[in-house]
């Protein structure tokens, strides 16, 4: 019999609240600056917190904050267990996790485990000689022969996985910047402080974590070369980056890193109420790898990268969720539309004309899904992705496949908060990106004011979400219908649900006869309407029911 959870400072409750509760995620560079120095900071988050509370979500989750060279602006560690002056200090953060409890809201925070800054005390020692405490904590290997790197195997940001240290006369591994040497996962050593890096912050009162590149931490310490792509694409990877010519089935993707999760699992599970949800980038079998590590003892969930691409069509949306459910069975997913590493929804699937409608259609998609919805800052105001120029641009990534990509800054833009205000109310300095000019009527403070706004329609339907469980924890089951209307149910003990979305710019209509009745619900916000034995569904719009339950064996 397992221990009983430890009485912490979680906010505690249902311990299965991860399952169909809403993540909101915040990019803390880019939220609020209240110190003025143009960069977000944990006290701005904290001074908008009702605004997220407001939403009806459960959760946030927070993209790194802690002592970083911001190579890769926080993604590069340098210190697991602080605030980066830049975002504050430790103080700051208790004062946010406190606020964010008092107001119902769960905090995740985003642990980079994979690897470090080179600028980490633990790197600094490792590379002094090959015989120091840290010697092995990193991936180290000889040159070959020729002097050339040990392998084959491609950084995601560009060129070998592979740099030269003059003083160790080796060559270290990155999977990303040569910045972010990884760490050997191979090594207990390695392990144990990773868990107490986990410990420190669970004692804090943090409810989980949001494991970034959770499959990058083992690799094959034979370090066999990567065979070429044998399928279509990696998925989160463009084309124009030669790491898309590789299977990566030996520099990650691992089976030693889900004996790490288990050992993580176990120890989150000594606090209340707290989950872990990995994200799995660039695994060339998304489902078989959901499977993985998502298996029991292993963590809650997993970040899906199938509806951060493809195309605004009701077959698209259908197709990923059932093959996410054929392949990766009883498994919870975690879905989002868009993120810090993406273009905006909005933009890449060329709805901008459209987004005061399209954008709460987004939303309602994505909150209805069997599994559990990550929002990204912005979402809920229908923003597009912003143009920075080239001068401007402050992600390596762009900077390394300019122009045919442009990088990740056009999603990291600074929140407008109100539109008369410098730099839409994001701060009194110069932002460390630009504020985008569409942004500015589509500030907080303006669509406030306005009933119809997306914002409001958005709080309005998360809000009347969280009262239906069909929609937080229900199985789900496609129906047959126009191309153009995305539908299906979702189980209840009482009733089912029927969801219904018209993903065009055009009235369509669904047939409703199959059903011996249909009960429109209200409070959504939407403005599908049944008429006789079917419903008529206007552009971007949405309907929901309830059905008798059926039978799901």
């Amino acid at each position: 019999m397992s221990a009983s959870p430890v009485q912490t400072g979680q906010l505690g409750g249902d311990p299965d609240w991860w399952r169909g509760g809403v993540i909101y995620q915040i990019y803390p560079r880019s939220f609020v600056d209240l110190n003025g120095d143009g960069v977000g900071d944990l006290a701005g988050i904290n001074s908008r917190l009702d605004h997220v509370a407001g939403l009806g979500v459960d959760a946030i989750w927070i993209s790194p904050f802690f002592p970083s060279p911001m190579a890769d602006f926080g993604y590069d560690v340098s210190d697991y267990r602080g605030v980066d002056p830049l975002f504050g200090t430790i103080q700051d953060f208790d004062n946010l996790l406190s606020s964010a409890h008092e107001k119902g809201l769960r905090v995740l925070l985003d642990l980079v485990l994979s690897h470090t800054s080179d600028q980490h005390s633990w790197f600094q020692e490792s590379r002094v000689d090959r015989t120091n405490s840290r010697a092995d904590w990193y991936v180290w290997a000889d040159p070959k022969p020729d002097g050339t790197a040990p392998n084959n195997w491609l950084s995601i940001f560009g060129g070998p996985a592979w740099e030269w240290d003059t003083r160790r006369r080796q060559y270290y591994m990155h999977n990303f910047l040569a910045a972010q040497p990884d760490l050997n996962f191979h090594n207990p050593q390695v392990q144990e402080a990773m868990l107490n890096v986990a410990r420190f912050w669970l004692e804090r009162g943090v409810d989980g974590f949001r494991l970034d590149t959770a499959n990058m931490y083992a690799h094959d310490p034979a370090l066999t070369d990567n065979p070429p792509r044998s399928q279509p694409a990696v998925p989160g990877v463009p084309e124009q980056n030669p790491y898309a010519m590789q299977e990566p089935i030996h520099n990650i993707n691992r089976p030693e890193t889900l004996e790490f999760h288990e050992r993580l699992r176990k120890l989150t599970d000594e606090f209340s109420a707290t989950t872990l949800v990995g994200e799995l980038g660039v695994v060339p079998d998304m489902y078989a790898s959901l499977t993985e590590y998502t298996a029991p003892g292993r963590l809650h969930m997993a970040y899906s990268f199938d509806l951060l691409g493809g195309e605004f069509k009701a077959g698209f949306f259908r197709r990923t969720a059932e093959r996410m459910s054929r392949r990766a069975g009883d498994c919870w997913p975690s879905w989002a539309l868009s993120n810090h590493d993406v273009a905006r929804a909005i933009s890449r699937w060329r709805l901008g004309h459209n987004s005061q409608t399209a954008a709460p259609l987004l939303m309602a998609v994505l909150c209805s899904l069997r599994g559990t919805p990550c929002i990204y800052q912005g979402e809920e105001l229908g923003l597009t992705e912003a143009t920075i120029p080239y001068e401007l641009l402050q992600d390596p990534y762009g900077k390394r496949f300019w122009p045919e990509y442009q990088g990740r800054d056009g999603c990291r833009t600074p929140m407008p908060w109100a539109s008369g205000a410098a730099h839409y109310g994001f701060s009194d300095a110069t932002p460390w990106l630009p504020t985008a000019p569409e942004h500015g009527p589509l500030s907080v403070n303006d669509q406030d004011m306005n009933e119809g706004s997306v914002l409001n329609r958005v709080r309005r339907f998360l809000r009347w979400r969280g009262g239906f469980d069909q929609l937080r924890k229900g199985d789900i089951r496609f129906l047959d219908s126009d191309p153009d209307v995305l539908a299906f149910l979702r189980q209840g003990e009482e009733a089912d649900m029927l969801c219904l979305f018209n993903i065009s710019d055009r009235q369509r209509s669904f047939e409703t006869g199959e059903f011996t009745s249909v009960a429109p619900l209200t409070g959504h916000g939407f403005a599908g309407e049944l008429l006789g034995l079917g419903v008529i569904l206007p552009p971007f719009e949405a309907f929901f029911g309830t059905v008798p339950s059926r039978n799901w064996d």
